[in-house]
């Protein structure tokens, strides 16, 4: 083996790494939110677990980053450690479908149909394929697919080339002698967690692995404790993730490594047992890339079906290391591992603007409702809720913004977009709340109060905002386009009845019926339900121009006032619904 050999061997482990770095995004974008979905779609059934870990890992090929996610899910509240394990179990199986495809780098026949199935055959097709839907397709998954495939093919060909620099080993007496001592069980356990834990990926070690068994070189029973080992390996990336979280966090960590770890110590005893007791022949044959397939899929369900019954008692295990303490706050609202899985941080993203769009809606019915009783618990309550709708903001824009600059799908890009326009106007919802608070504060501390009539015209404007406030927090929660499409005529109408209060208390004042000073608060009170009203317009429109990818909120509400029987016939209704009385 030459240097040149050298050079093709890591070239073609960079190619392999690469490949499946692209591979696994493109899916993951592919895949979108419906990744996050499935994870939470967890139950206490532990079969069902296992199949969604399974199916999770298959469909973005990467175990260690369902670790990453479920570390960052747990890290932030969302999930508990308990719906974790059957996951983590079903992810080592689902990381076996890459040891299958490798298996097409071996195939060897004269005949036509199975030849084009060799990568060397095929794999180019795919990154022709693959560079002409990026460079040409316009849709963003088009392009997602032409990743996909250039992924592959360069996954494929880094094998290729891999195998390739690996064949001239098979006639050194030195790599014959390395590999014998492998089959010492302790020692190929040991390079297998070794060679696994420095290149952070199961699949790319069982990759090389395979590339050596085309060789012909590689015994089983050198292969086996290998392939065992490297699942302890792939626990690396688990620890690493488990860094300053939360102890329940890491604890996803510890049932990561204690189920590889007994599944190991299981397996590796039944099989030095079974080879002092009956002298297994097949440990001397030479495996090739199927066999190490099958093995690392044999295994993984083996050690799987053994352990699963013991959830309950690996979740013990992991409160037996790291003692339960008391209940930690999480120290972000969105961890910032989530950001590696942008699909999943999208998704938590818009669930914590949800919350944040419910909280500022109660936030300000509380405060409304102080109109007629005031109570200082309540007051700060609404307080309290104004500052955590800060931290929202502050929080999610931040991961917001981080997440726009990263490669992703037209579905997520948009979903950014949408939550991005819609926080600023929640947190302005809270500011507008607090506003009305302190003009409610002052009547209370000043023992005033509005004439009756006043009372009666701000009813039917309390009743009105209570209706936008609902009418934006459903159209944003559901994307609903027709509900949506209700906000601005009765903002239109808001906007009306605060010109109508306004000009129903000059006359009280320059009759002698109301004071300046309550004059002061009411213009405070009304001002501000305006702008409340303005907001919810803006969060309906960014619902509205969701659906038709754009963000132009000034063209939108210019072209629908102008005109549009829709609204004209929603603002009738609103204008019959909410009249000031005598009028």
């Amino acid at each position: 083996m030459d240097i040149f050999s050298l050079i093709t061997l890591i070239g073609g482990l960079a190619f392999f790494l690469y490949g499946m770095s692209v591979l696994s995004s493109g899916l993951e974008r592919m895949a979108g939110g419906k990744l996050e979905a499935m994870l939470k779609s967890v139950t206490s059934n532990r079969f069902k677990c296992l199949l969604l870990g399974a199916a999770v890992t298959a469909a973005i090929q990467s175990s260690s980053a369902v670790t990453v996610m479920l570390v960052g899910l747990v890290n932030s509240g969302i999930m508990g450690i308990g719906q974790t394990i059957g996951i983590i179990m079903g992810s080592n199986i689902g990381t076996t479908m890459t040891a299958w495809l490798l298996t097409l780098v071996g195939i060897q026949s004269d005949n036509v149909l199975i030849s084009l199935m060799k990568p060397e055959n095929f794999s180019l097709l795919f990154a022709f394929a693959g560079v002409l839907m990026i460079m040409g397709a316009k849709s963003a998954r088009k392009k997602d697919v032409g990743n996909i495939l250039v992924g592959f093919a360069v996954l494929m060909y880094g094998m290729k080339l891999m195998s390739t620099a690996v064949k001239p080993l098979a006639e050194l007496p030195a790599f014959t002698r390395l590999l014998t001592m492998f089959e010492n069980p302790l020692l190929g356990v040991l390079a297998g967690v070794l060679i696994t834990a420095i290149i952070q990926s199961s699949s790319a070690s069982v990759g090389i692995l395979q590339a050596l068994a085309l060789t012909g070189a590689v015994s089983y029973g050198a292969a086996v404790p290998i392939i065992m080992g490297q699942n302890i390996g792939t626990c690396v990336t688990a620890l690493i993730s488990s860094i300053g979280v939360s102890k329940n966090a890491k604890k996803v960590a510890v049932v990561h490594v204690s189920f590889n770890l007994i599944g190991t110590a299981v397996c590796l005893t039944l099989y030095c047992l079974a080879n002092a007791a009956f002298h297994l022949e097949i440990t001397g044959r030479p495996i090739d890339a199927v066999g190490i397939a099958v093995v690392h899929t044999a295994f993984n369900v083996f050690t799987t079906a053994i352990l699963l019954p013991f959830t309950k008692a690996l979740e013990a295990l992991a409160n037996r290391i790291l003692p339960e303490t008391a209940q930690e706050t999480p120290a972000h609202l969105l961890d910032p591992r989530l950001l590696a899985t942008p699909s999943v941080a999208i998704s938590e993203c818009d669930a914590l603007a949800n919350q944040m769009s419910a909280m500022a809606a109660d936030t300000l019915k509380d405060t409304l409702a102080l109109l007629d009783r005031f109570d200082e618990a309540a007051a700060q309550n609404i307080l309290s809720a104004e500052n955590t709708l800060d931290r929202y903001e502050d929080e999610l824009g931040t991961c917001l913004v981080q997440l726009s600059s990263k490669r992703l799908s037209e579905e997520d890009s948009l979903k950014v977009s949408k939550t991005l326009h819609a926080i600023g106007d929640f947190e302005r919802l809270g500011d507008h709340a607090v506003n009305l608070l302190r003009a409610v504060r002052e009547l209370h501390s000043k023992g005033l109060h509005f004439s009756d009539p006043a009372r009666r015209e701000l009813a039917v404007l309390r009743g009105a905002i209570l209706e936008i406030l609902s009418l934006a927090g459903l159209a944003y929660r559901d994307n609903d386009l027709l509900t949506a499409m209700e906000v601005e005529p009765l903002e239109q109408r808001i906007d009306q009845l605060v010109d109508e209060l306004k000009g129903k208390h000059i006359k009280r004042l320059q009759s002698g019926e109301c004071s300046i000073e309550l004059g002061f608060i009411l213009s405070d009170i009304l001002n501000n339900l305006e702008r409340v009203s303005d907001h919810c317009s803006n969060i309906a429109v960014a619902v509205i121009e969701l659906a038709h990818s754009s963000f132009d909120t000034h063209k939108y509400l210019s072209g629908i006032r102008s005109d549009n029987e829709r609204y004209k016939e929603s603002f009738a209704l609103f204008s019959l619904k909410y009249q000031l009385p005598g009028v």
